[in-house]
């Protein structure tokens, strides 16, 4: 049984980013031990800096092992982890560029292209001039020190650039967050308000009988008659009469329901994500609350008058479909928040930099290109 919950522990949260983020470590690992086999020949003083920088690089990959470790903090299941799992990877896969040879760089440099081509916009000056050494570069002319200072120097920017996108996804995502438990504990205390005094804002309505004999106080739950010529403060009476605690609850419930709805409906639009964070779902959770809400200001709008020509429902039937009604229309106050969302995903996406083609591949090869 411990170990049943202990796998299930370590794959909670993002567990697969997790698991590529340990391949990648052991990946470059690997690379890190045949670079310092490859350069046991060199001179004494380059050897001593490259050992340096060695540990340097396995202390990243260290850092970052342990910030996807399980035991590294209690609130393990934050995807912040990842990120910063990624920023440790990120400065030892620097440093392997800074050991290799300069023979060595020319089969990373597609990657490293491809990578500034994801997260620098075209205009960029260092994406720019790592284009420029990229295609005057061959296999009899490997890159200068000065050239790899240069590719280093843009690596190092765009993988700040991925870093400010991650974290703008995560600031966005935290932020619905907060909104939604704050509409949630709104359209709790609303609920909890109904139940402590029902009549004081009753989601009743008046109509009058079809024989115009009487009036009706028509609430969700219950139904009052009002007798003609029954005068105002008795009208009240009646009306908080027929007012329930459960009238609140039933409307938020119908209308939490048409949100859920509109929350599935909207997953037709709505792409997947390789962010560690679960924007889709946050989006669909803000939905529950908005639509419960949106349900009870609804009814209230059409009690007070608001929508001409339905100011009196006649039955709680037409109570509850009408709070299906605007519990489904919490839609046109979140398409915003979810189009803000499609945005940043967008924006912090694969090819977010919409990259240039090249018109011919990058020769590699013998000659230069």
């Amino acid at each position: 049984m411990n170990k049943w919950l202990k796998c299930r522990s370590s794959e909670s949260g993002s567990w697969e980013h997790r698991e590529g983020i340990q391949a990648r470590i052991s990946e470059l690992r690997a690379l890190l031990n045949d670079r310092e086999e490859a350069h046991r020949g060199d001179d004494e003083p380059e050897r001593g800096r490259k050992v340096k920088l060695l540990e340097e690089a396995r202390g990243e990959l260290d850092k970052a092992e342990e910030a996807i470790s399980p035991m590294h903090s209690p609130r393990y299941k934050n995807a912040a982890h990842v990120i910063v799992g990624r920023i440790h990877i990120d400065a030892a896969h620097n440093m392997l560029l800074r050991l290799s040879r300069k023979s060595e760089v020319l089969p990373m440099l597609p990657g490293v292209l491809a990578f500034l081509r994801e997260h620098l916009l075209p205009g960029d000056p260092r994406r720019i001039e790592a284009e420029r050494i990229a295609r005057s570069v061959s296999e009899k002319n490997p890159p200068s020190e000065v050239e790899r200072e240069i590719l280093l120097e843009a690596m190092g920017v765009a993988r700040q650039a991925r870093v400010d996108e991650a974290m703008r996804v995560r600031s966005f995502v935290y932020i619905v967050w907060w909104i939604m438990l704050g509409l949630t504990a709104l359209a709790v205390l609303i609920t909890i308000l109904g139940f402590v005094d029902p009549a004081a804002v009753p989601l009743c309505f008046t109509p009058e009988e079809p024989n115009g004999s009487a009036k009706v106080a028509v609430c969700p739950v219950e139904m009052n008659r009002i007798p003609k010529g029954t005068d105002p403060a008795k009208t009240r009476e009646l009306v908080a009469g027929a007012a329930q605690g459960a009238d609140y609850l039933i409307v938020e419930l119908v209308g939490l329901v048409a949100a859920s709805i509109a929350a599935a409906a909207a997953l037709r639009r709505m792409r997947g994500t390789s962010t560690p964070f679960a924007v889709p779902l946050t989006l669909a959770l803000l939905k529950l609350p908005t639509g419960a809400l949106t349900a009870v200001l609804g009814i209230l709008l059409m009690r007070g008058g608001f929508v001409p020509g339905l100011t009196n429902l006649d039955s709680s039937a037409q109570i509850i479909a009408w709070a299906v009604i605007f519990g489904y229309a919490q839609q046109v106050f979140t398409h915003f928040v979810d189009n803000q969302a499609q945005s940043i995903l967008a924006a912090g996406g694969s090819g977010a930099a919409t990259s240039a083609v090249p018109k011919t591949p990058l020769d590699l090869g013998d000659g230069e290109s």
